[in-house]
């Protein structure tokens, strides 16, 4: 007679990372959170969209502070202590989401701007005749 095992699942590994990097892009339409290790590999994200919000709300400065608020909580579980954070785009929640990780007691290390900027940008298209 065959004996049934239990489904027993696996012990979760608690990953411990003093010090983590935070990617944010804020678009017109949306705001995308990204906590990486200090390699660039993901550990979590979260977005407006992901928390709810819908429509033009997603590009709300509320919505981007509850989306820096979520992330948050996501490094508190690696046990994050200092942020590197990069900002990137010209969306209206940039100056919510560093508000809402200077209030945690996370200490950030550096603030850099990655918005890209062209420098001559594309050729024009040729006149319209008439």
């Amino acid at each position: 007679m065959a004996v049934q095992k239990k489904n027993v699942a696996p012990k979760k590994i608690k990953i411990v990372i003093p010090t983590a990097m935070v990617k944010i892009n804020v678009t017109f339409n949306n705001t995308l959170i990204t906590l990486t290790d200090t390699s660039g590999n993901t550990l979590a994200w979260a977005s407006s969209g992901a928390n709810g919000f819908k429509g033009s709300r997603k590009s709300t400065p509320y919505a981007a502070q509850v989306t820096a608020e979520d992330i948050c909580k996501k490094a508190k579980d690696f046990q994050v202590k200092k942020l590197i954070i990069s900002i990137k785009g010209p969306g209206a929640g940039r100056e919510s989401v560093l508000r809402a990780f200077a209030n945690q007691e996370f200490e950030v290390l550096s603030i850099c701007d990655e918005t890209p900027v062209p420098h001559n940008g594309c050729r024009l298209p040729k006149r319209r005749r008439i």
